[in-house]
């Protein structure tokens, strides 16, 4: 029994080394507060807050509760080998193999360990150079991420859209909401190159186009990311999209500005100016908790403005479907010759690859 109490005590402290990467006792603590807070007797008196803390409640769970289980777990094992009984050894053993296997399971989680990673999605694409073919390049990887999302068991759900003169977009803006779903798009953000036999050209001619991917965690409450009033410009229009007659003629949409950094969000989809307000704000400290990510800032007053050219020159990915059929990574080296696959929204590969490479370097 000795070489079986030497693995589940080995496997013991390897569980214990991952609980602590993922501050799996402060994470404990954490709801324990807030379990305490849901259960005094005004708790429900402000709804909208007491769904926030059922939710922020409902996400450590999910969190903690494995890694609490496993590590219980193994502490028992060790108790049961340690009684040295030969009748159990099969038991054991099998105990042992089905502790190990949860535990490989469990460390894909220390993949997506960052701040925001347990956070919903905003994912925005842009069309870039390549005229009408760039604007259906955004289209398809509109398809694409809305086919994964659904395949994932997420909710996709467009809150702003401008469509392309003879064909696809020149931009839309996502919301994806499901667990981890930051942690697992946030490697889509930066290039996306298509190169093809252009739809749109009478020669049928090889045709490049890009397009821009913008992944930014989904920061819906104002706590979350502390915002200075008098940085903001807010600007109130006409909308000039789709909607009915009531969104084109009532000052509808809103343009927000943050000063200091520049990034500008403008929301029109709504028919209420407040609504649109609220979006434009959701996706403002969204952009903005990147941003401090991406420059290692204590504080939004430090950051700088993005680099917008510099962000285009970041080539992500590849898709190639024609001379031969290939989708390439530059970043992680992941390729495949089955486009049509990924553009399915068939992306946990190239995921998983990502998060691999982010970890190894």
């Amino acid at each position: 029994m000795q070489p079986k109490l030497q693995q589940a005590k080995q496997l013991k402290s390897d569980i214990q080394d991952s609980a602590n990467k993922l501050n799996i006792e402060s994470l404990s603590t954490q709801l324990k507060k807030l379990q305490a807070q849901s259960q005094q007797p005004d708790f429900w008196q402000n709804s909208s807050e007491a769904q926030e803390v059922m939710q922020e409640i409902s996400k450590l769970e999910n969190r903690t509760k494995p890694w609490l289980e496993i590590i219980q777990q193994t502490e028992d094992l060790i108790g049961i080998i340690e009684l040295n009984d030969e009748s159990l050894e099969r038991d054991i053993e099998e105990q042992l193999n089905i502790y190990k296997q949860k535990y490989a399971e469990l460390k894909e989680r220390l993949k997506l360990n960052g701040p925001y990673d347990d956070h919903d999605a905003i994912l925005s694409i842009y069309a870039g150079a390549g005229g009408t073919d760039a604007q259906d390049w955004a289209q398809m990887l509109l398809r694409m991420y809305s086919r994964w999302s659904e395949k994932s068991g997420y909710k996709a759900q467009i809150i702003d859209e401008s469509s392309g003169e003879e064909a696809g977009i020149k931009s839309v803006t996502l919301s994806i909401n499901g667990d981890f779903t930051y942690g697992k798009l946030k490697g889509e953000h930066g290039v996306h190159r298509l190169v093809r036999l252009s739809p749109f050209n009478a020669d049928n001619l090889r045709q490049t186009s890009f397009a821009k991917v913008e992944v930014v965690p989904k920061i819906d409450k104002p706590s979350e990311l502390d915002i200075d009033e008098s940085d903001l410009k807010i600007d109130v229009y006409r909308s000039g999209g789709h909607g009915g007659q009531s969104v084109n003629t009532t000052d509808s949409a809103v343009r927000i500005t943050h000063i200091p950094t520049g990034i500008t969000v403008a929301i029109q989809n709504e028919r209420s100016q407040l609504q649109n307000k609220e979006t434009a704000m959701t996706i403002l400290r969204s952009k903005l908790a990147q941003l401090q990510q991406e420059q290692h800032a204590a504080k939004i007053g430090d950051l700088k403005g993005p680099n917008q050219s510099a962000e285009w020159g970041n080539q992500a990915r590849n898709y190639v479907l024609h001379p031969y059929k290939q989708v390439k990574d530059l970043r992680s080296k992941y390729e495949t010759s089955d486009p049509d696959r990924v553009l399915d929204g068939n992306l946990e590969e190239l995921i998983e690859a990502y998060l691999e490479h982010s970890i190894s370097d």
